[in-house]
């Protein structure tokens, strides 16, 4: 949140207020002079500014303001011998106080005072306090040409947080409010906007307000949907598509409790409906820096390189928290968690992969087995019958089945073989415990994935660090 000079209500909320810094740029299709001309006569609003009575100027006259910024314009165009390339024409201040703390010609001093130490006297403005909102507020509008025609104003990276800085001190030395800083985690949002809300979520959030009426069928349960906006179709799958989808829904993959046979035993009162409670995704807690060196060489702009000196400074600071949370005090220690968390996550993700290969097994033995059984009696016939070559014409798929099955047992070196349900029972307990371990892995590759990070980030950091320090000592 910026400082500025003062907080104001709007719609029954208090909002902090802040001192901007705005470019003003030519309007498409509209000349320079009639941009300047609408913008002032904006804040020299009569109706605003008490008939014009809260009105000052510098260097020249509010009346006449956007004529005489024009001159400078075309001054200098002929001392410098061409036009400026940028279209903007002017620069806009605005400044608000707390309800009740300030007279309008007291602010209208106040924003004459920012603007003559802001423009240092070197370009002209006018200084507008209007007073038809509930809290007082300044609009300075400064020539963004020279006085003497020579230069521009030169908009620099940090110019807004400036003009934020000067009013804060002007303002204290009138014994004004200020917006205290705040620490990063303590600042909040200024607009809080609704969670977005998917075609399936909103599906949902229908389906229970419609159990919730307790329809006496599924039929008046559909009706109850198409009532609602959305197009039914009815069929071994029921589908539904609301207004401005593309595709239709199925019940069955909007989740447990939504799908038609869990429906259907809600209605007929055997089960109860449960809402679906959206679980919120898990926020990152840091990200990998940039390396700032590489991506430079690879030819990225300067601008790139100020915001990621800013991203990599807030990463960083995000993973000294995750540190301190882990209680890791060292490198070192740093090191050996990750070492660790990366040897754990492998070893289950190994018996989980092991289990899987065991469940193929089985179920390619089992196939096996019941193709041996079901094929012996064609197969001994086949042996009876001298292997004849009509009877294998006869019975080629049978056969071709009972010789592969065998192959395979002769292959694994099975002198007897396993029963199905013993086979159908280790299948079964195998089933169990892998997905009983899926949550573990996951949280196995949670903690290793921002153990890695963190050391990667940790090792980046010093890495910098040692090449500022050898840059620094080479001077």
């Amino acid at each position: 949140m910026p400082p500025s000079g003062g907080i104001f209500v709007a719609k029954e909320m208090m909002i902090l207020a802040a001192t901007r810094l705005i470019a003003l740029h030519k309007n498409k299709g509209m000349t320079v002079a009639a941009c300047l001309k609408n913008r002032t006569d904006y804040i020299e609003n009569p109706d605003k500014t008490e008939q014009g009575q809260f009105v000052s100027s510098y260097a020249c006259s509010a009346l006449t303001a956007d004529e005489e910024f024009m001159l400078s314009k075309r001054q200098y165009d002929l001392v410098n011998g061409r036009r400026q390339k940028s279209d903007v024409i002017a620069y806009q201040i605005r400044q608000s106080f707390r309800p009740g703390e300030i007279t309008a010609e007291e602010a209208n001093k106040v924003g004459y005072e920012l603007a003559m130490r802001f423009t240092k006297g070197k370009y002209a403005f006018v200084v507008a306090t209007h007073t038809d909102r509930q809290h007082i507020h300044n609009h300075v509008i400064f020539n963004s040409t020279a006085l003497d025609g020579t230069r521009k104003f030169r908009d620099f990276f940090f110019s807004a947080l400036a003009v934020q800085r000067l009013s804060d001190l002007i303002c204290l030395e009138h014994q004004l409010s200020v917006i205290e800083k705040k620490p990063y985690r303590e600042r909040q949002k200024r607009v809080l906007y609704p969670p977005k809300e998917s075609n399936r979520d909103r599906l949902c959030g229908i389906i229970d307000t419609i159990l919730a009426e307790k329809p006496g069928d599924y039929e008046t349960f559909l009706q109850k949907l198409e009532q609602q906006g959305y197009e039914v179709k009815r069929g071994k799958y029921t589908a539904v598509k609301g207004k401005g989808q593309k595709r239709f829904i199925r019940f069955r993959t909007l989740g447990t409790g939504y799908g038609e046979d869990e429906i259907k035993a809600v209605l007929e009162g055997e089960a109860e409906h449960r809402p679906y409670q959206k679980q919120p995704l898990k926020e990152q807690p840091f990200q990998l820096l940039v390396d700032i060196q590489g991506k430079m060489a690879a030819g990225k702009s300067v601008g790139y390189k100020k915001w990621a000196t800013k991203f990599n400074l807030k990463e960083m600071s995000k993973t000294l928290l995750f540190l301190q949370e882990q209680k890791i005090s060292s490198a070192d220690e740093l090191q050996d968690r990750a070492a660790a968390a990366t040897e754990r996550y492998h070893a289950m993700g190994d018996s989980i992969k092991a289990a899987e290969a065991r469940l193929t097994e089985i179920a390619v033995l089992k196939t096996h087995i019941i193709n041996y059984a079901k094929t012996r009696p064609v197969y001994d016939a086949y042996r009876k019958s001298g292997y004849s070559k009509k009877f294998l014409e006869a019975h080629r798929e049978k056969i071709t089945l009972h010789k592969a099955a065998k192959a395979a047992f002769d292959e694994a070196g099975l002198q007897k073989l396993p029963k199905v349900k013993e086979l159908d029972a280790e299948f079964a307990e195998l089933l169990t415990k892998k997905k009983a371990a899926y949550p573990d892995y996951r949280k196995a590759r949670n903690e290793m994935q921002e153990l890695v990070r963190a050391q990667k980030n940790v090792e980046r950091f010093f890495a910098g660090e040692k090449d500022t320090i050898e840059k620094a000592q080479t001077r």
